[in-house]
């Protein structure tokens, strides 16, 4: 396992203190898209269950029907190497998705085109990756999120938020589907730079 020191080092490269939203961010954030259209309340969707699951762009666009179970709220995210791990799916997400599947996404499929894609764009095709950075970069400049928005910024955050809220270290692990925990101790790094931070502006003495 890699010693302190050199998780230290890794750290200002493989993520900085910018790459995670707040709170605050994200919840304005998932408010910009209009969920009174039919791709507003996909894109929408698409956001919460991104920041709810912490998958990867390439899962979310790729998830199929057969594995979504919203009666015990999961995911089977398909990832790399071509392993499966299950996503729990958080209820604010899981209704959204609901309605999606029930309502919305009916009015995106196309009668000539059939596809298990769960997120589809008019007539039925598939959202690229470089389309849903675009969308997601154009939602965070509508909120006034000052940071390079990318997809995986909403995964940071993911990680990031659970960490703060007092999820261990494992769990995170295993719900980002990293096969080394080394890998996800970077983000303990973020988290007790925020703690120092908030320590030197807070104790009278630090």
């Amino acid at each position: 396992m890699p010693t302190r020191q050199k998780l230290l080092k890794q750290a200002p490269k493989a993520l900085s203190c910018r790459a995670f939203l707040s709170e605050d961010e994200v919840v304005r954030l998932l408010n910009q898209p209009d969920i009174t259209t039919a791709e507003g309340f996909r894109d929408r969707t698409m956001l919460e269950v991104l920041y709810a699951t912490g998958m990867r762009v390439s899962e979310l666009i790729n998830l199929t029907l057969d594995r979504v179970d919203l009666n015990m709220k999961y995911i089977i995210a398909f990832g790399k190497g071509s392993k499966e791990r299950i996503v729990p799916l958080g209820s604010v997400a899981a209704e959204f998705l609901q309605q999606y599947l029930e309502k919305v996404r009916p009015k995106l499929t196309h009668a000539g085109r059939n596809t298990n894609i769960v997120f589809l764009a008019f007539g039925g095709h598939e959202l690229t990756r470089q389309r849903f950075w675009q969308i997601i970069r154009a939602y965070g400049r509508k909120a006034n999120i000052n940071k390079a928005l990318t997809p995986h910024i909403l995964r940071h955050s993911f990680a990031t938020h659970l960490l703060d809220n007092g999820a261990d270290l494992r769990s995170v692990q295993e719900l980002l589907g990293h096969s080394d925990i080394s890998t996800t101790q970077i983000y303990t790094h973020l988290t007790n730079k925020r703690l120092r931070d908030i320590y030197a502006k807070a104790h009278p003495r630090a």
